[in-house]
Formats: C-alpha cells, structure tokens, sequence
C-alpha cells in the first residue's frame, strides 16, 4: 500500500506509459502492414490479437527477465564484434522488415493488388499472425529493457505495459483505416519499415542509431506528408 502513495513510483509509472506508447508506434504500423494482408473482415481481430500476444510477450519476458539477461551472452565473435541470441534475433527481425517492406512498395508501385479484374491475393490468419509474433518478439527487447531501466517494481512494469497497450488496442485501428484510406502515407508508413530494419541490423552488428534519430525522421516525414494531405486536399475543394 506504500507503494501507492510513493510519489516516484508515479512518477516512474506515468514516464514508463509514455515511453512505452512511443516505442510501440512501429509496432503498431507494422501490425496494421501486416494485417492488411487478410481480408478486411478478419483485419480487427488480427490487430486485436497481435497486440494481446505483444503484451503476453512483454509480460513474460519481464518474469524471466534472468533469462532476457542471459541471451546476452557473446556465442562468437566475428568482425571484431561479439554476438549473443539478442542480436541474433535483431538482425533476423530487421532482415524480415526489409524483406517485407521491399515487397510491399513494389507491390505498391507495380499496383499487382490493384490490377483490374484480378481477385486479390490474401494471406492465411496464422502465416500474419506468425508474422507479428516474430516482430512482437523483437520489438519486446526495447521495451521491456526500457521497463527495467525505469522502474524498479515489477508491478510497475507490468501495470504501464498493460497500460500502453490498451492504448495502442483504441488507436490500432483508426491508424490502420488512416493508412489504408491514404496510399501515400502507406509507403510512407513502408520506407519507416525499412528504416526500422536497417536499424535493427545495424543495432545487431553494435552500431545502434539513437532511437530519438529514428523518431525525428519519422515524425519530420509524416509532417511534411500531412501538409501536402492538406494541401491536396484544398486542391481537390478548388476544382470542384
């Protein structure tokens, strides 16, 4: 009961829920990416259920936090650089995000899905389910590491993830609808998914990009975009 009138565990609660609402922005995209792949009427529940597995991973993780600590542990060496299982798993993660990005904006651009008379090619449940599993799994590291450097109580941790992610569950599907209705802002939401690869490669090889570089780049370019939503759209007023 102490706990609850200590005012730095407020403190810590209220900054851990926002870091860990930014940290899952990418995550968010990605899942509305990807489960733009099934048919629209399965969409909801897939976004719905990729973010519940994204907070049993969170979950998990934090209670076997001794385990998390042990995938650090160098298995070899190679290019002068040490690597463990973590980043193992990050290049991995970052090699299916450029993968799949690539993929996606050619698909965008060669306009396949769009063709006309051509029924659209879906993907199964369980392969884009599979697929946020993995990212899930990747994107945890961060967060559950931000976790512990935040806050020293488990509940704590637990309580601003439960949190955060009820809170990506309200907004994951406007931000999908949002992407859906606007292609520009789809390949867009494509090219943060290439840079989110690269830094996930790169953070493997131990060449980390400050994330708050990642979060400048991605805001400043959804900025720009959102004036010429703006201004596109003023056109469209006038020549009516």
């Amino acid at each position: 009961m102490d706990i609850l009138l200590d005012p730095t565990v407020w403190a810590s609660f209220i900054t851990l829920v926002v870091l860990e609402i930014v940290l899952g922005i990418d995550n968010l995209i990605l899942i509305s990416i990807l489960s733009d792949k099934l048919p629209e009427h399965r969409r909801k529940m897939a976004r719905k259920l990729g973010l519940m597995i994204a907070l049993v991973t969170r979950i998990l993780l934090l209670s076997v936090i001794f385990i998390l600590a042990g995938l650090t542990t160098p298995l070899f060496t190679a290019f002068g650089n040490d690597f463990s299982w973590r980043e193992i798993i990050l290049m991995i993660g970052g090699l299916f995000l450029l993968a799949k990005g690539t993929t996606e904006i050619h698909h965008k651009i060669e306009g396949d899905d769009e063709a006309a008379g051509v029924t659209p090619k879906y993907s199964s449940l369980s392969l884009v389910i599979g697929q946020i599993v993995l990212m899930d799994i990747v994107f945890s590291f961060d967060s559950v590491l931000t976790a512990v450097g935040v806050a020293e109580h488990i509940g704590v941790m637990i309580a601003a993830i439960i949190v955060a992610v009820l809170f990506m569950v309200i907004a994951v599907n406007w931000v999908s609808d949002f992407i859906a209705r606007h292609p520009t802002v789809k390949v867009l939401a494509l090219s943060y998914m290439l840079l989110i690869g690269l830094a996930l490669i790169g953070e493997g090889f131990h060449f980390e990009i400050p994330k708050g570089y990642l979060y400048f780049a991605m805001a400043f370019s959804f900025g720009v975009e959102a004036i010429n939503m703006v201004v596109r759209n003023k056109e469209k007023k006038k020549s009516k």
